[in-house]
């Protein structure tokens, strides 16, 4: 569809139930809408790109005290990635009427009984990976052809390491395959010796890849790599 994985019938979904004092529910929206907000940024989406908006009465839930979206500007324009709810105590207060179960609970500090209120940040994962993905892909113009880039964090791509002899030669293919004999210990790791080192860059642009190993002759001399 035009709007790709961000509306399917399956899909995945990622909640917090925070549960908070009384009293202390608005100071702890705020956190998290702070928390949530600076996560896609962290993770590579641009600030321009996002958004909160505040629900207006009309829309909020009827257990809501107060409930942000945070928005992306997708492709398709601004959609949904995340809700952030202040659901109040109604979510305990009706498990304990229909349960019959007391869900009070006691401050240790105060000796108060209270019935917390819970924050509930709410997100897509399959619209966040695409939100991720938009933002990471560029294109570049490279002589007749162009060239694709993934611009992704780190801790998001699915290979950390490429490792990349300059050619198929004996000695540098063994320097090269315990290169990523070690590496792959820690993390994910590709090797390729498949055509010229620029194609090969080339392919570890397109899927992300942060780091790039290069053996060469002179790896044999001095026992450094280019990364």
């Amino acid at each position: 569809t035009g709007n790709f994985i961000f509306r399917s019938r399956e899909f995945e979904q990622m909640e917090i139930e925070f549960f908070v004092k009384p009293g202390s529910d608005k100071e702890w929206f705020n956190y998290w809408l702070e928390e949530r907000l600076n996560w896609y940024v962290k993770l590579g989406i641009k600030k321009e790109n996002l958004r909160l908006r505040q629900h207006t009465k009309k829309e909020l839930a009827h257990y809501a005290q107060e409930c942000y979206d945070i928005d992306y500007l997708f492709p398709m324009g601004w959609s949904e990635l995340e809700g952030i709810a202040n659901r109040g105590d109604f979510d305990l207060v009706q498990h304990a009427k229909y349960s019959g179960k007391n869900l009070n609970y006691l401050d240790e500090e105060t000796k108060e009984h209270i019935i917390p209120y819970i924050i509930e940040p709410s997100a897509g994962v399959d619209r966040s990976a695409l939100a991720l993905l938009c933002d990471a892909y560029d294109e570049e113009p490279d002589k007749e052809e162009i060239r694709v880039l993934l611009h992704l964090h780190p801790a998001l791509a699915p290979i950390k390491v490429a490792v990349l002899p300059l050619s198929r030669r004996e000695k540098l293919v063994a320097v090269a395959k315990k290169i990523y004999t070690d590496l792959r210990q820690q993390w994910m790791v590709q090797y390729d010796d498949a055509q010229s080192i620029g194609r090969r860059y080339r392919r570890q642009d397109e899927i992300g890849t942060p780091f790039c190993v290069t053996i060469d002759f002179q790896s044999l001399e001095d026992e450094q790599v280019t990364i």
